[in-house]
């Protein structure tokens, strides 16, 4: 399975990576997250990732939407996993756009490369159908909180790319502090096989608690593992992760990261 020793196709992109989080959503799009036109402005201003979000409707087809529910960003209102989809793409989000499915927005954009993440179980088969149906297996990035989440998307076999959840997450920052530590502890070696993920895709703080720092950057770059952060929206503080040696950001300030 593509891992931490074979580069997957989904890493061909340009390096270090800039993602429009959630796609364009300031300036003529304000509040219009998660759309197919805040996904095209992205890539009309170059843009070559973007990250999205996606839940299951009640009849099983995948949406583009952050929330478990339309309230917050749409005129609409409901849980979608109990709307059917032709109610879900009925609402507008900021009062304009509509909610679209997957395929409709991997099938306007060809050439671009997606992290999609998978915000709940049942979402995850109709997620890799779409994949198949489309082929879209190059140029998409499956990501998910949880682990058990991940496992089942991951029997889809070698063509899909995956990052790390959490339980992976936590695992590589304690080995970066294991590192640090002094020699008369015990050396562990870190459990970091192929299918925990190839990517690395976490906030730089969880908390109180830093989570990428140089020593996490080194055990993660010595494992052949890339390290982006979200959400990142300082420029001062984009300059300094790139600094650091970060292979990518996501951001929702996409205006501000291209004048990096």
């Amino acid at each position: 399975m593509p891992g931490v020793t074979d580069r997957h196709p989904y890493l061909e992109g340009p390096h270090p990576r800039r993602y429009a989080h959630r796609g364009w959503h300031i300036g003529e799009l304000a509040g219009c997250e998660n759309t197919l036109a805040g996904f095209e402005l992205a890539v009309a201003n170059g843009f070559s990732y973007i990250e999205m979000d996606v839940h299951a409707s009640a009849d099983g087809v995948p949406m583009v939407h952050h929330d478990l529910a339309l309230d917050r960003t749409t005129d609409g209102s409901g849980l979608l996993a109990r709307l059917p989809a032709a109610v879900i793409e009925d609402a507008r989000v900021g009062g304009r756009e509509p909610v679209p499915r997957l395929e409709s927005v991997l099938s306007a954009l060809p050439e671009t490369r997606f992290t999609i993440e998978l915000k709940s179980d049942a979402v995850v088969l109709p997620t890799l159908a779409v994949l198949e149906r489309l082929d879209a297996w190059d140029r998409v990035c499956l990501g998910a909180y949880h682990e058990s989440r991940l496992r089942r998307a991951r029997a889809a076999g070698p063509r899909l790319f995956t990052s790390m959840g959490f339980e992976a997450v936590l695992g590589l920052r304690a080995r970066a502090w294991l590192d640090a530590s002094p020699s008369a502890l015990p050396y562990v070696e870190p459990v970091l096989p192929r299918v925990r993920g190839s990517l690395a895709q976490i906030p730089r703080r969880f908390g109180p608690l830093t989570v990428v720092d140089d020593r996490l950057l080194a055990r993660a770059h010595g494992a052949g593992l890339e390290v982006h952060v979200w959400t990142v929206d300082e420029p001062a503080e984009m300059r300094e992760l790139l600094a650091m040696g970060v292979d990518g950001l996501l951001s929702d300030r996409p205006d501000l990261l291209i004048a990096l």
